[in-house]
């Protein structure tokens, strides 16, 4: 038996655009804590950390934001918060306290109008993208699919708000 092993029922793939993403269409995980799982929880850590990110991140892009653009950004900010609440739960059954989210994060750069904040939020989608890569690198076939789909959903988010892509998503540049 597998450390994680998750089952899914009425997926809906909408690449995250409708604030679901990969995290409302999976009803939960199924997680045991046994000596494997203990290797998942360091991966599982640093996604958590990547979501509190983009959830405090996301707050000062909306702020800066208006129109569609506005109403996108309150979708990804829901969609990280459920990624979020979906991490700390998986962690939870494994028995590891969640990282807590940082009372507030140093910006990559200045936010101070719409384009600084659509700057950011694909920044936000670029670490959370390369957090996943912790995940789909355990052992578990089914964890390592739930990080390769959050990898998706976050990437095209990130070409979403760039405009813009690159050939290996969560990489190293």
């Amino acid at each position: 038996m597998s450390a994680c092993s998750a089952h899914r029922s009425a997926h809906s793939d909408r690449g995250g655009r409708d604030g679901r993403g990969v995290w409302g269409g999976w009803d939960g995980w199924v997680v045991s804590a046994t000596p494997a799982a203990a290797a998942v929880v360091p991966a599982l850590q640093g996604a958590l950390a990547a979501e509190h990110a983009a959830v405090y991140g996301y707050g000062v892009a909306g702020a800066l934001l208006a129109g569609a653009a506005q109403v996108q950004a309150r979708a990804d900010w829901l969609a990280h918060q459920l990624a979020r609440d979906t991490l700390e739960a998986m962690l939870t059954k494994l028995g590891a306290t969640p990282v807590a989210a940082s009372p507030a994060y140093r910006l990559p750069f200045a936010v101070s109008g719409a384009a600084s904040a659509r700057r950011l939020a694909a920044a936000l989608e670029e670490g959370v993208t390369g957090a996943y890569l912790g995940v789909v690198a355990v052992d578990d076939p089914a964890l390592r699919a739930f990080g390769a789909k959050a990898m998706q959903v976050s990437a095209n988010r990130a070409v979403t708000w760039s405009g813009a892509t690159v050939a290996f998503p969560g990489m190293p540049g």
